[in-house]
């Protein structure tokens, strides 16, 4: 599992008082980071070779202002081309949204997909959702 801390700002929050629900995907983009270095270590723009196929989010509870978040990241799935990764988002000690999304390891030179190498596979298998979760 990959974990990281927000802070929300202000800025996030809508005319309800709450964080805005446009936020969290931008949140759950945040903690992949991650496991974008594993497929491209310095994060160059010119060598990005991810793309995001599918993204959806269920909102549990309101997320509040004033008060941390963690992201917590697993891989649910790892393909030949493809892998899913889960995504929650956690305050004060409850589950308050979460996601899954697909991503699509991706040759932008030839616009095709491309296969996992095999080093960056048995990473992405190091933090695979526990079956119990």
């Amino acid at each position: 599992m990959f974990t990281y801390q927000v802070e929300p700002r202000f800025s996030e929050t809508d005319a309800l008082g709450h964080i805005n629900n446009t936020i969290v995907p931008n949140w759950f983009e945040h903690g992949r980071m991650p496991i974008f270095q594993l497929f491209n270590p310095d994060l160059s723009l010119a060598k990005w070779n991810l793309i995001l196929k599918k993204m959806d989010v269920d909102f549990v509870a309101q997320i509040y202002l004033f008060s941390a978040v963690e992201i917590r990241t697993w891989i649910t799935a790892i393909g030949n081309t493809s892998f899913g990764v889960h995504q929650e988002v956690w305050q004060k000690e409850k589950l308050v949204a979460q996601g899954d999304c697909v991503m699509v390891h991706f040759d932008y030179e030839n616009q095709t997909k491309a296969p996992i190498p095999g080093a960056v596979r048995e990473r992405l298998n190091e933090h695979l959702l526990p079956t119990s979760a």
